[in-house]
């Protein structure tokens, strides 16, 4: 009689026999939920996490805003002077060199933040993309130090892209750890809160200063200004961050192999060891569902969020404010919104969300375009507020569906190297991508094409994906709210006594 493989392996005759045995080994190999086994969150906690990692992501996003924003501004600062279209070139090569480093940032970071744990991790990055930013804005001009002047900004990039390579993942991988199960969603919604604050705060504070000062002003001192603020933010950043304790999930995971005295513990010690190449060799195929996941909504982020003002000013003819100003009003709306996105996904699930979002841009993509390029009043934010609410689908919900598809004990490693590989292919490449189409197509629907290409893509990586709402982390004890929500758990798990 063999009792060692699963129950549907084994004699049915014998388990006929036998069923004290076969109840004894499916319990051994599935123990019922003890009250110790589940983690009640506390509220305070779960809030100040949610702020640290949010404010992280803002300070990425805002520094990503003005660099875009003041691309021209950068061109003119940092390269010799002669060729307009050679500066902005230039300025934008710069920028792309960050996008090159990610990837090696996410596999350095994502698997330190799973060996030594995610607090460490995000206190460095937040300290490193601090330090990054601000010193662009310390760093003479061309015509100051000539050569050096783009040499130190494009090293004080790469610090930037490289910090940036374990900020994600590693964010969304501590709320979605810090979080109870059945609000996951809306907490993690918190985290894109703070993308489009970034956002916001970086476009607000350009149009503000284009708007109050002179060219001449902007290129003389003025552009340094936006920099400089990521200094005080940064700081307030790391404060926040070391304030905080490490996940209950990780800190579960770290008992466990440290009390390795079962077989299942022990290969907990094993793999949690952080190792890139068990990423690549066991994780492979959910890698290539994140990767394809994050390229659509990259590709659809990046396209509405940094590369519509350049539309606007470049193809349509409006000047530099105006575009920035119809986007600024544009984010505020789905800043309003978002957490309202993520308390959806958590009533009716990720996929129906994500499905949404992922169908939206690719049916509503080229009358949004029809519509801004009509131009006027209406037409514009109208175009722009459809592919918004389809973006806004996609933010509240990712940052709650991506970490959920990985187990505890690889989680910040597998999700910042399939997040950061998708966002140098396909995010960070998206405005020189579309200019490129648009120049050989001879078109200016081509940011639709490619968005509803995108999206496509999304809809069969949607179809792929699991269900994650209101159920664990995979490699996590259950998650719940208040001991009531924990004692009812325990119960639900225990056999109905017989009499």
């Amino acid at each position: 009689m063999a009792v060692s493989g699963h129950d549907h392996e084994a004699d049915p005759e014998a388990v006929k026999r036998h069923p004290a045995l076969f109840r004894a080994v499916r319990r051994r190999r599935n123990p019922p939920l003890r009250r110790t086994d589940i983690t009640v969150t506390d509220e305070a906690a779960v809030r100040r996490a949610v702020k640290a990692a949010a404010l992280g992501n803002a300070m990425e996003w805002f520094d990503f805003g003005i660099y875009s924003y003041l691309a021209v501004t950068i061109g003119h600062v940092f390269f010799p002077a002669g060729n307009d279209t050679v500066q902005l070139l230039s300025s934008f090569a710069t920028f792309a060199v960050s996008f090159l480093v990610r990837p090696i940032g996410g596999m350095v970071f994502g698997p330190m933040g799973d060996r030594i744990g995610r607090k460490k991790v995000l206190a460095l990055t937040m300290i490193m993309m601090a330090i990054g930013t601000f010193s662009i804005g310390l760093i003479p001009s061309y015509a100051t130090i000539g050569f050096w002047s783009p040499a130190l900004l494009i090293l004080f990039r790469l610090v930037q892209g490289f910090s940036t390579g374990g900020e994600y993942g590693g964010a969304s991988t501590f709320i979605a750890e810090y979080a109870p199960d059945k609000r996951r969603g809306w907490f993690g919604s918190f985290l894109e809160f703070g993308t489009l604050a970034g956002y916001v705060g970086a476009s607000g504070l350009v149009v503000a200063l284009t708007l109050l000062l002179s060219a001449d002003q902007m290129d003389a001192w003025a552009w340094r200004l936006p920099f400089l603020v990521a200094g005080p933010l940064g700081l307030v950043g790391l404060y926040l961050r070391l304030r905080l304790d490490e996940t209950p999930a990780f800190q579960h995971l770290e008992d466990r192999s440290a009390h390795a005295a079962s077989e299942a513990a022990s290969s907990v010690e094993t793999t949690a060891k952080g190792d890139l190449t068990a990423i690549f060799r066991n994780h492979w195929r959910t890698l290539i569902l994140c990767i394809c996941l994050v390229g659509a909504y990259n590709i659809t982020d990046y396209m509405l969020l940094s590369y519509m003002p350049t539309y606007l000013t470049d193809q349509l003819g409006y000047d530099d404010t105006h575009g920035l100003l119809i986007l600024l009003c544009t984010m505020v709306l789905l800043m309003l919104i978002i957490n309202q996105v993520g308390r959806l996904s958590d009533r009716f699930g990720r996929k129906p969300l994500l499905m949404a979002g992922m169908l939206g841009f690719l049916v509503l993509s080229v009358p949004s375009f029809l519509l801004v390029r009509l131009g006027g009043l209406v037409a514009v934010p109208a175009g722009m507020l459809m592919l918004g609410l389809s973006l806004v689908c996609l933010l509240g919900t990712m940052s709650a569906a991506l970490p959920a598809l990985f187990p505890t004990q690889v989680r910040y490693g597998s999700l910042s190297v399939g997040y950061n590989l998708s966002a140098s292919l396909f995010g960070g490449t998206t405005p020189l991508v579309i200019t490129a189409l648009i120049s050989a197509a001879g078109t200016d629907m081509m940011p639709a094409y490619y968005a509803m290409a995108a999206a496509l893509v999304g809809v069969v990586a949607v179809a792929c994906m699991k269900e994650t709402a209101q159920r664990p982390l995979e490699g996590s004890p259950p998650s719940v709210e208040t001991p009531e929500e924990a004692a009812r758990l325990v119960e639900s798990q225990s056999p109905d006594p017989r009499f």
